[in-house]
């Protein structure tokens, strides 16, 4: 049986919650699939930060590198913050450290999922934001400007990310294509505005002469957030800045039913982080209230992309069976957790998911 060394952090308020139930199903699907996970989990986050004085220790950055996969949970706390006043959020810090440029988040409904949109009959909701992690409004983090009378923050769009991005786009909908989608990639930007992003959009515009096989168009970000209400289901792959990413993901999770249904990956150049889009809801903590799905989603998110990363197949089998047991759980509705519309607890409703498996 092949080993694969699995870095976690736990997270902060509901963070370890959902974390325990997500080891033990990943681990299910990957053992029935050949595959040892190693999973060993490392100190960080708000609390670390509140009780030893480092948020991210260099300890475990270092044995963060030196896994094959990381999987992350929801970090910070409201009430715990630097002594500058900004919030403590290690998974950034995380992105920048490891050069994770491409922050996938899926936005597709699940058999059984239920979305506040009508989807038209014949239509699907299945789409993929990716936005830029490393750089733009988040590039320098905390170096921000401030004086009595103004503050400023510096946007960065570099070259050398901006075409590995790009690249990572392409071929993201290749593989997509390859599977009955469209093969489309959208870049959403300001370029009409800000010379940036105008930067931005020819870089844009470059990678796409070299990627002909794939359907390559632009948007500006307010009309697409405009368009991600009235027509998602016309979206295939669109790319974006990172605070441009950063609004519109959410906007994405509100058309899944929410942020409890929302996976995610941070995804380099051999690192990959994966996580729940949403935060540490610390006003439920220990309540056994929290939705454990969308950590559960971004399991398997991992295991299909270390199937593609490690040439293991059968670990896009076992994400596809972790997805499936979601689905049906949904679908059947029994056992779900308040935010869904039911009373389930979030052991119950991981139990459920190991159970459908």
């Amino acid at each position: 049986m092949q080993s694969l060394k699995i870095a976690v952090f736990d997270g902060d308020g509901i963070g370890p919650e959902i974390t325990e139930p997500t080891m033990k199903i990943v681990d299910q699907v990957a053992s029935d699939a050949q595959v040892k996970l190693d999973f060993e989990v490392l100190p960080s986050g708000a609390g670390h930060y509140r009780d030893h004085g480092e948020s991210l220790p260099e300890s475990s950055v270092a044995k963060a590198r030196g896994s094959d996969a990381i999987l992350l949970s929801a970090m910070g706390l409201p009430d715990v913050r630097y002594p500058d006043g900004t919030e403590i959020v290690p998974q950034v810090e995380l992105r920048m450290i490891l050069g994770l440029y491409a922050g996938v988040r899926p936005v597709r409904l699940l058999p059984g999922q239920q979305s506040p949109l009508k989807i038209p009959e014949g239509k699907t909701l299945d789409f993929i934001l990716v936005r830029e992690s490393t750089e733009g409004l988040f590039a320098e983090l905390d170096k921000g400007q401030v004086t009595e009378n103004e503050a400023r923050e510096t946007m960065v769009i570099t070259r050398a990310v901006s075409e590995k991005l790009f690249d990572f786009c392409f071929r993201l909908a290749r593989q997509r294509k390859a599977k009955g989608y469209q093969g489309r990639v959208t870049c959403v930007d300001k370029a009409n505005v800000f010379r940036a992003f105008a930067f931005m959009r020819n870089i844009f515009e470059e990678r796409a002469a070299l990627n002909p096989d794939i359907t390559a168009d632009a948007a500006y970000v307010d009309a697409m957030a405009l368009w991600m209400v009235q027509k998602p289901w016309e979206f295939d792959v669109m790319v974006t800045e990172n605070m441009f990413g950063d609004i519109l993901s959410d906007l994405g999770a509100g058309l899944m039913g929410g942020l409890g249904m929302a996976p995610s990956a941070d995804i380099g150049d051999g690192h990959a982080v994966f996580q729940p889009c949403h935060g540490t809801a610390p006003d439920i903590a220990g309540q056994g209230l929290a939705n454990p799905l969308a950590m559960i989603l971004s399991g398997a998110m991992m295991l299909e992309w270390l199937a593609l990363e490690k040439e293991m197949p059968s670990l896009s089998e076992a994400a596809g069976r972790v997805e499936t047991a979601v689905s049906r759980v949904l679908t059947e509705r029994a056992c779900i957790t308040p935010d869904l519309g039911g009373k389930a607890s979030t052991t119950d409703l991981a139990r459920a998911v190991g159970a459908a498996l």
